[in-house]
């Protein structure tokens, strides 16, 4: 089941790589980014709501001292995240944006040394180094360079993204030891639409909420780009490391930089060819056998 739990990260991470297409197609409709995120976290809940209660309704069940997860979960990872990262996107530029995002897996990587006692291996080093690396020749920041122009602000929020994103997987290891990946993904996205609904007044525009163009890419991002991915994602957190999941998470540029390619007509670069190969690369390097685990440890140890 490790070996599916990669496959299954990386497909949920391909899902998030679609998010574009929903988001552009909303923007035309006036949305603002924190409304564009409020109808992905309720069309989340109310989706995730309906396959829980068909599959078995006591995955609904939980017990309210263990809110403080959820809390981790939505709020602070899943509204700041989005809050983060459509913010640093308007301060400084989608590439500047993306390549502070993914300092998520170093965040996570140190991060899980301390919170959950996994190792730093050399392999887990080296395939950092290779994502981060590939990431930046995917969005372009390098070899080229970037405008010297870059706000404080928009480079403090891109790296609370970051942080945001890294939360995820920190405060979904420890829900997953209690509920099934269903629970904690349902009550995330319940949690986060409580806060955001009356935070923007949504309701209030609901005549253009209710329009068919808002309803179907608002059900796109909810469904295809938030509740299947965050399930694939939150199935495979279960049988692997949160380091290795948040390092092959990070296949997402590369779908999102195709997805550029082949339906917005951008220009794909050599160096973003050789930012691909990293960052598969790197999926490939951090998938450690179970014998090198262990000779590793007990060494260490």
């Amino acid at each position: 089941m490790k070996k599916w739990a990669y496959l299954f990260i990386a497909l949920g991470a391909s899902l998030w790589g679609l998010i574009a297409i929903f988001v552009e197609a909303l923007y035309t409709y006036g949305f603002t980014a924190l409304e564009i995120v409020t109808l992905r976290v309720t069309v989340a809940a109310v989706l995730l709501l309906i396959i829980a209660a068909i599959k078995d309704v006591r995955l609904l069940k939980i017990n309210w001292r263990d809110s403080s997860y959820f809390i981790g979960t939505g709020i602070f990872s899943i509204v700041f995240f989005n809050w983060c990262l459509f913010t640093a996107i308007k301060e400084t530029s989608i590439a500047v944006a993306a390549i502070l995002l993914y300092t998520a897996p170093a965040i996570v990587t140190i991060l899980s040394r301390f919170l959950f006692k996994e190792w730093f291996t050399v392999r887990k080093g080296i395939a950092l180094l290779m994502t981060l690396f590939g990431c930046t020749f995917v969005i372009g920041v390098l070899p080229g360079g970037t405008s010297s122009t870059v706000s404080f602000y928009g480079v403090l929020a891109g790296l609370g993204s970051g942080l945001g994103y890294a939360l995820y997987s920190i405060f979904g290891k420890y829900a997953l030891k209690k509920y099934t990946s269903i629970t904690v993904i349902t009550y995330t996205f319940i949690f986060a639409s409580v806060v955001l609904i009356p935070v923007t007044g949504l309701w209030k525009q609901s005549d253009v909420v209710l329009k068919s163009g808002v309803l179907m890419n608002s059900l796109g991002l909810g469904l295809i780009s938030t509740v299947l991915a965050f399930m694939f994602y939150t199935v495979g957190l279960q049988y692997i490391e949160s380091s290795r999941a948040s390092i092959t998470a990070t296949v997402e540029p590369v779908v999102a930089t195709l997805v550029g390619v082949i339906l917005f007509k951008e220009q794909l670069t050599a160096w973003q060819i050789v930012g691909i190969a990293l960052v598969l690369s790197a999926v490939i390097v951090v998938q450690e056998n179970k014998k090198r685990v262990k000779t590793e440890h007990s060494l260490v140890q």
